[in-house]
């Protein structure tokens, strides 16, 4: 848990939604989606998700995917920004529960549509 709560102070979310990188495609993102999964997937066994940039970095790779998965992205990036936010809060520790559950949340929608192995 230590971990997990000291990456929330390792930097601040993003003001504005990512934009999609110029380097990444909606033609290398085949099938769509299969890279934000296959960053969550690796997120959630690394045990990185509060890493600075780590969840951005998924959103943005929800960027060229499906709505299932986008959706699921955008719920992670909402999250892991609350939590972010509430850092030295009272509610700290629940905010970060919930990052861990829409992350795992992500995983299963990966999972649901055949992306979780893909990626």
């Amino acid at each position: 848990m230590m971990i997990l709560m000291s990456g929330c102070s390792a930097g601040k979310p993003e003001a504005a939604p990512p934009t999609p990188s110029p380097a990444v495609t909606a033609a290398d993102d085949q099938p769509p989606g299969t890279l934000a999964c296959g960053q969550a997937v690796a997120a959630v066994d690394a045990a990185s998700l509060m890493t600075a940039g780590v969840v951005t970095a998924i959103q943005q790779a929800g960027l060229t995917a499906d709505a299932p998965v986008a959706d699921a992205a955008n719920r992670l990036n909402d999250a892991y920004t609350a939590a972010v936010a509430a850092h030295g809060a009272a509610d700290e520790p629940d905010k970060v529960a919930a990052v861990s559950a829409a992350a795992a949340d992500m995983v299963q929608v990966c999972r649901d549509s055949g992306l979780e192995a893909v990626g």
